[in-house]
């Protein structure tokens, strides 16, 4: 045998400085560098001047606290909603916001204070809301250089900020727009109030919990009733709060409803001594209850009983015999024969106000589901209490003070009782506490429990549980008839009649003009409109007030009377001191100065109330989409992107916000997307410790990582993340990159031209026809804001279309054809195509490694981001065809792989095939499969199977193919000789 020659150096390997370990922590913050360096964003601003507009109007973020993993979703899904817009050519400027007014911030504020030994009400106002703006503005720096780190494309250097002087003097004109059509209005409605921050909230600032509270049935006496059986008897109500019987004053009955006068009989067998206090005890507890009789709901009757039997048996031992022995009826009848039946009050001898009658009302919110069918009326503290007190005259009391405790003159629970707490402090309201402890000393509780479970609002800043509390606020109707004639609203093109109907003269209401609105807006997904529908048709008037400091103030002059001044002059004064000077301007001290000659100063009062946060940022989109400090946007915004619960919080401000001034909403379309949950599809929590912190995710991983992530999850429903999940897109990443370094390497040097593509070979037109197929998927997928899919199409295009199937085969092409070979410059002709469609493709999703990509082939040749979508040659295949030929390909593959476990065959170049002669495509040689399945051959047969046995060719000592043009092993294959021969007549041994 002849000495064999090394032909290593005579192979064309892919060359590239393109490292297949991406090391992005490193790298990344050092791309982010070179983008601030040359100011990216305003380039791309300059490029894409005159240029089609494409708004993403921003959602605040409140300014306070690190950046979590749902900030880093939120703002990536908004990233590549702009660059992915940007890169279909578009000019999409995205001004980022915070907004900083409101509690959460006035929380931490009053905390640093309290830390210093210093009282809230004894320090200025003007000096705690300069820390609020401090403490605000500290975090949005923070905050600001945090979102920097995940590669956003962004206005970072000019954001809006809610607490802007001028973002403040807007909030101000938007709210006197409302003033001078006269759509504001003070009253005294239940809201839900916090008694912990002492404020109003608005539904969006609520959420829900579990808890176990007191359930109790108290007796009223029945004292008039023209039904005669009734009188002496007592009405039964069930509540699971105590808290409201001291401020009770009228029962309900459902109209429709069935109910019974009852009597109680128990089968009692207790061992007690005769004169011990148990005995007492439990005759006191027995006697009210065996001794009357009681008006319940039929349904519920045995479920009444029920209760007060067991609390008979809690009340001396819980292992006493006590069992329920009959049940009598003496009166059965509808509620709606219950009219003019009068009860007191168990607390009557107190005097006062629960001297007073408590009257039976019909209510058609009454029903049997739970309880004894008959509710008490609190119109201080319910809304179907107020709706049905206020229609027969009965007003509420405001007994609760803003802390939650009963007021210092209530007769029952005031300041002279040292019991007095709270009404939300569980102690308060337990069966031994001081309401039922009353109560069962009055006779007139039947039963105390502590353990009914229910769902229960809670603030979500301070946790604690709120009410509904009677308080004057300044409200929004929904009802009222507006004067829509009067919009000035530029209609945009195709929403003409959508508009013209919206902004006719028909006195439309707030509630109407938002609902056609939502049917209007197109939402993604489309259960959005459901839930923000079912929202704003239900919801009650806005309550626009907040009794607290840090906000924009209610710019509201009030007269004695309770009107409110309605002069346009007067209103620009205030705008325009709040445009110079911010929320301070609005001071006692310039009072004068704002009513100016026309008003007497003495005949006016300032309102002291802020704006909820939620109009203030229901009004970002007048001072950023419509003010002079970002002229690059316009109004109405594109799009809208937050997480669901927004369906009742900016969506929706912002909806009734722009609805009210000008006929529409500020959105042609709404994204929405769910919640982000631990890797067990847990709610994340800091005392659970599940929680995953994004900067150090970044630390770890890089922030393409995290990017590729957001975008792969269907982001639309609630969603995972955890470490085990973060490895899983570590290795997509890493597939993706090593698509990018074999293109770069495969391209090393490449200055071709493909030509005509009818020319070139069909593996190369086929793989053109799937990039076309993919380029028409993906912009479809964009059109829909359907990311998820666009990343999936994506990875699986360069998984399984090029390193599976395309690059695989052409690996041989591409290593050991000569340089003037048609088919080695087809594949990188090709190649290169792939290179301009996929760097752009991926650019909106690994923004950090696709311009690293891009740099590593034009080091001169700008950002990534600058580009245009690809043009892709609009190229068609046979698709049935090769879906045919590459599950053929996979058959074969499965019948090699036996062979390669037990080392028959090392690789499937030393495989001779043979495959069913039916599962061909017509047009395939022989030859052309064996080179489509890397075999030695493949050759047709009758079988239905395919088979596979090792070649008995030699292998090429050049390409390592086992054909029978070689000798022996290590010669050279035809097509390598010829390689070889002019490479040596060239003098070189590379391309």
């Amino acid at each position: 045998m002849t000495e064999q020659r090394d032909y290593k150096d005579t192979v064309f390997l892919p060359k590239t400085d393109f490292p297949m370990k991406a090391g992005l922590p490193q790298k990344e913050p050092k791309i982010l560098a070179r983008w601030q360096e040359q100011n990216l964003y305003e380039e791309l601003r300059e490029a894409r001047k005159d240029r089609e507009k494409f708004i993403l109007h921003d959602g605040p973020p409140y300014a306070n606290g690190d950046m979590h993993i749902g900030h880093a979703l939120n703002r990536i899904l908004k990233d590549m909603v702009v660059r992915s817009q940007t890169l279909l050519g578009k000019d999409a400027p995205f001004v980022p916001g915070w907004d900083c007014h409101g509690l959460p911030i006035e929380w931490k504020v009053e905390e640093q204070f309290r830390k210093k030994k210093r009282d809230k009400n004894a320090i200025p106002a003007s000096e705690f809301r300069a820390e609020c703006r401090a403490y605000a503005q500290k975090w949005v720096d923070v905050q600001r250089e945090q979102l920097k780190r995940l590669g956003l494309m962004a206005d970072f250097d000019n954001p809006y900020l809610t607490m802007q002087f001028e973002s403040e003097a807007t909030i101000v004109a938007e709210l006197m727009k409302f003033a001078e059509a006269g759509n504001l209005y003070r009253g005294s409605k239940p809201v839900m109030w916090s008694p912990v921050e002492e404020t109003a909230l608005a539904e969006a600032e609520v959420e829900y919990e579990d808890i176990t509270s007191t359930q109790i049935d108290v007796a009223f006496e029945i004292v008039e009733s023209p039904i005669e059986e009734l009188v002496g008897a007592h009405a039964v109500i069930w509540t699971t709060t105590p808290w409201t019987i001291p401020v009770n004053q009228a029962l309900a009955y459902g109209p429709d409803v069935e109910y019974q006068r009852i009597s109680v009989s128990l089968d009692i067998d207790v061992d007690l001594p005769d004169g011990s206090d148990e005995l007492a005890r439990w005759m006191r507890n027995c006697d009210f209850l065996l001794n009357n009789s009681f008006l319940v709901a039929t349904e519920l009757v045995e479920v009444f009983a029920e209760r007060v039997r067991r609390a008979v048996q809690d009340s001396v031992d819980p292992t006493a015999g006590i069992t329920l022995d009959d049940l009598y009826i003496s009166w059965a009848g509808k509620g709606c024969e219950l009219a003019g039946t009068v009860a007191r009050h168990p607390m009557h001898h107190l005097g006062g106000f629960y001297a007073k009658p408590r009257p039976l009302l019909a209510g058609d919110f009454v029903t049997t589901d739970s309880g004894t069918g008959l509710v008490h009326m609190s119109p201080d503290h319910g809304e179907d209490d107020f709706l049905l007190c206020r229609e027969h005259g009965i007003e509420p009391v405001f007994a609760v003070m803003g802390d939650g405790r009963y007021r210092d003159d209530w007769e029952w629970l005031g300041a002279s009782d040292d019991r007095r707490r709270a009404v939300i402090n569980k102690a308060f309201n337990a069966p031994d506490g001081p309401i039922c402890s009353d109560l069962r000393e009055a006779g007139a509780l039947l039963s105390a429990s502590d353990d009914y479970q229910h769902s229960y609002p809670h603030s979500w800043r301070s946790k604690a549980k709120v009410i509904y509390r009677c308080t004057p606020q300044w409200f929004v109707p929904m009802d009222k008839p507006l004067d829509t004639g009067d919009f000035d609203v530029a209609v945009p093109e195709g929403f003409g009649a959508a508009i013209a109907l919206a902004t006719s003269k028909d006195h439309s209401t707030l509630r109407e003009i938002a609902m056609r609105e939502i049917e209007r807006v197109k939402f993604y997904p489309e259960k959005g409109r459901r839930r923000i529908g079912s929202m704003v048709e239900g919801r009650p008037d806005w309550v626009l007030s907040r009794q607290r400091a840090w906000g924009v103030p209610i710019t509201l002059f009030v007269r004695s009377d309770g009107s409110y001044l309605q002069d346009p002059q007067v209103n620009a004064r205030v705008v325009a001191a709040v445009r110079e000077q911010g929320v301070d301007a609005w001071d006692e001290s310039r009072k004068a100065e704002y009513l100016g000659a026309d008003h007497d100063p003495a005949e006016f009062e300032m309102v002291t109330d802020i704006l909820d946060v939620w109009f203030d940022s229901g009004c970002t989109h007048a001072f950023t989409l419509e003010g002079d400090r970002w002229p690059d946007q316009r109004w109405p915004a594109d799009l809208y992107l937050e997480g669901s619960d927004q369906h009742r919080g900016w969506f929706q401000s912002s909806l009734l916000e722009s609805s009210a001034t000008r006929g529409r909403a500020p959105y042609d379309a709404v994204l929405t997307h769910g919640f982000t949950m631990d890797k067990q599809g847990k709610k994340m929590s800091k005392s659970l410790g599940n929680t995953i912190d994004p900067l150090k995710v970044m630390e770890q991983y890089g922030a393409d990582i995290i990017r590729l992530w957001a975008l792969s999850v269907d982001f639309t429903e609630d969603h995972r993340i955890g470490d085990e999940i973060l490895k899983g897109v570590g290795d997509q990443y890493r597939r993706l990159r090593n698509t990018f370094r074999y293109l770069l390497g495969a391209l090393d040097g490449f200055v071709g031209d493909m030509g005509d593509v009818g020319e070139i070979p069909e593996l190369e037109r086929y793989v053109l026809a799937l990039l076309a197929d993919l380029d028409g998927k993906l912009k479809a997928a964009l059109e829909s804001y359907d990311y998820n899919t666009y990343t999936r199409l994506l990875v699986e295009f360069c998984n399984e279309d090029l390193s599976a199937f395309y690059f695989d085969i052409r690996k041989d092409c591409l290593y050991c054809d000569g340089p003037d070979s048609v088919k080695r410059n087809a594949y990188r002709t090709v190649l290169d195509l792939l290179f301009h469609a996929l760097v752009r493709y991926a650019a909106p999703v690994l923004v950090f490694t696709a311009e690293e990509a891009w740099t590593t082939r034009y080091p001169d040749g700008g950002s990534v981001h600058l580009l245009d979508w690809p043009a892709v040659p609009g190229v068609t295949a046979d698709g049935a065809r090769w879906d045919a030929l590459r599950e053929l390909r996979e058959r074969v593959t499965e019948a090699i792989e036996p062979l390669r476990r037990d080392k028959t065959i090392r690789s499937s170049l030393e495989a001779d095939v043979i495959v069913p002669a039916s599962a061909v495509p017509e047009g395939f040689s022989d030859e052309d499969l064996a080179e489509l399945f890397i075999t030695a051959s493949v050759t047709r047969g009758d079988s239905d199977m395919v088979t596979v046995t090792r070649t008995g060719e030699s292998k090429c000592g050049r390409c390592w193919r086992l054909l029978p043009s070689v000798s022996e092993d290590g010669a050279l294959c035809d097509r390598c000789d010829d390689v070889i021969e002019q490479m040596d007549a060239a003098g070189s041994a590379g391309e």
